[in-house]
């Protein structure tokens, strides 16, 4: 694969600022994305849903996750843009792909637990005061990186890649919103997600070039098209949504409380030992080299940023994905050009019902 010069040599592969041909890059980018993609807006689904407003609760304020749902797609491609284009001492300017993250779930859960959209207020001052602290772990992480060895890193990255695990055996057994109902685990839905995997390993082990490369874009697509044929795939609501719908300020208010605070604050903390990781992964995996400083303080400061301001709009906080640092150890492709144009169709995503 690393030979193939059609989309660039090994050195040219290893190199984050080289940009692979445009048709291939955009592939590569767009696999990026459908990578991480459910694991992006899980989160808002499952807070909605114990707010009280989710799936299946028949609520007024329904529409109100539909647009959390598309702040979390809008701000993880602005956060990843932050993190490879970057700007002065801020991004890392490597394939970081930033999503909503998982780890501060347990932290909001109880602090909207079936207290309605009035609640969103708490969560989004807490999203912005522990952005605020993310960003400034940034100014020392650097020095304190002795005390995070790969040992630790790696084993931070391999949890939370394991907690991982459950999301997608619930969506491959039919999603979140099917749990409980008659079709959740159904053999129809696990032999949609069993297409999945069976033409990404195929392709990733027994095929060369761009087909390996791409070898999870091609598994989506092929599961899509049997979904498509199965009849799974309903598109009734695309008719009725709006063309385009943008980010609001302030959308569910910011409300500033000691839980919320404390608690996000706390999982910056850690948040910022997942970056440290996957920033360490990405260069380890894709250049076989370790991570600078400067890398791994312009990735810290981005990830607070991009919570920070996600807060301001109503959506989550974001950090970097775990599961794109393995992609990459998997394509073999460390452009981050790659991923600025999948971040570019995320941001088209979050702006499009």
């Amino acid at each position: 694969m690393a030979n193939d010069t059609s989309y660039g040599t090994a050195e040219q592969l290893r190199d984050p600022h080289y940009m692979p041909p445009l048709g291939q890059a955009v592939s590569l980018g767009i696999q990026h994305i459908l990578a991480m993609f459910i694991s992006n807006v899980t989160p808002a689904i499952i807070i909605c849903g114990a707010a009280g407003f989710g799936f299946g609760s028949n609520s007024p304020d329904f529409p109100q996750m539909i647009y959390m749902i598309q702040m979390s797609m809008f701000f993880a491609g602005i956060a990843t843009l932050i993190q490879t284009v970057g700007f002065g001492p801020v991004g890392a300017r490597l394939p970081v792909v930033q999503g909503t993250s998982f780890a501060f779930v347990p932290i909001m859960v109880p602090l909207v637990a079936g207290k309605g959209v009035d609640a969103m207020a708490i969560i989004m001052g807490g999203v912005i005061v522990g952005g605020i602290l993310h960003a400034l772990l940034g100014l020392f992480i650097g020095r304190i990186r002795f005390a995070l060895p790969p040992l630790v890193t790696g084993l931070i990255v391999l949890m939370i890649g394991l907690a991982l695990i459950k999301v997608g055996i619930q969506y491959a057994a039919g999603g979140v919103p099917a749990i409980g109902k008659p079709e959740y685990g159904s053999l129809q839905n696990w032999s949609v997600a069993g297409v999945v995997i069976v033409v990404t390993l195929a392709l990733k082990f027994f095929a060369r070039g761009m087909l390996s490369v791409a070898a999870v874009l091609i598994g989506i697509l092929a599961g899509y098209a049997v979904a498509f044929a199965m009849g799974m795939v309903d598109l009734g609501n695309v008719g009725r949504a709006a063309a385009v719908a943008l980010p609001k300020p302030f959308h569910f208010g910011v409300e500033f409380t000691a839980a919320a605070i404390i608690g996000f604050c706390a999982m910056a903390f850690v948040s910022a030992v997942e970056t440290v990781g996957d920033v360490s992964g990405i260069t380890k995996g894709g250049a076989n080299r370790e991570a600078t400083d400067d890398e791994i303080e312009g990735a810290t400061y981005a990830d607070g940023i991009g919570s920070a301001v996600s807060g301001f709009f109503g959506a989550l906080p974001n950090t970097s994905f775990s599961q794109n640092v393995g992609l990459v150890s998997m394509t073999g492709v460390m452009s981050r050009h790659v991923v600025t144009i999948g971040a570019i169709l995320l941001i088209v995503a979050g702006l499009i019902p």
